[in-house]
């Protein structure tokens, strides 16, 4: 039986190609630990996003995801937690929330985020 106080739920863009690469790509890696993992991809889902403390634009340009006390974490929170039930990811996650390396990756990731939204004409 699943924990609910140990389920994520990752609100990812369904739209991007390499978003969805990416989710596969952890599926593969989790394994079981997966399992505690609800994708929503958040194409047309303002309202419900909203509902939980999300705006639209910003689930556009950073990685939301909502632990199982119902927090939201966003950009490299998010990932560090996500990838944190990982035993492969574990150590990547320590290195991303490292204080000089956070803010560097935080800048390449939304660098990479907006060039991806403008390219495809999505940008909010």
């Amino acid at each position: 039986m699943v924990d609910s106080s140990d389920r994520l739920r990752v609100y990812y863009d369904g739209s991007c190609p390499s978003c969805i690469r990416d989710r596969e790509q952890y599926e593969k890696l989790a394994g079981d630990a997966g399992n505690n993992v609800e994708w929503v991809d958040i194409t047309g889902r303002d309202e419900e996003l909203r509902s939980v403390g999300i705006e639209p634009q910003a689930a556009l340009k950073e990685l939301h995801v909502e632990d199982g006390q119902g927090r939201i974490h966003r950009e490299m929170d998010a990932y560090i937690l996500l990838m944190s039930r990982v035993r492969l990811l574990k150590p990547l996650a320590w290195v991303m929330g490292l204080p000089v390396i956070r803010p560097l990756l935080a800048r390449i990731y939304h660098w990479m985020v907006n060039r991806r939204l403008e390219r495809t004409g999505r940008m909010p």
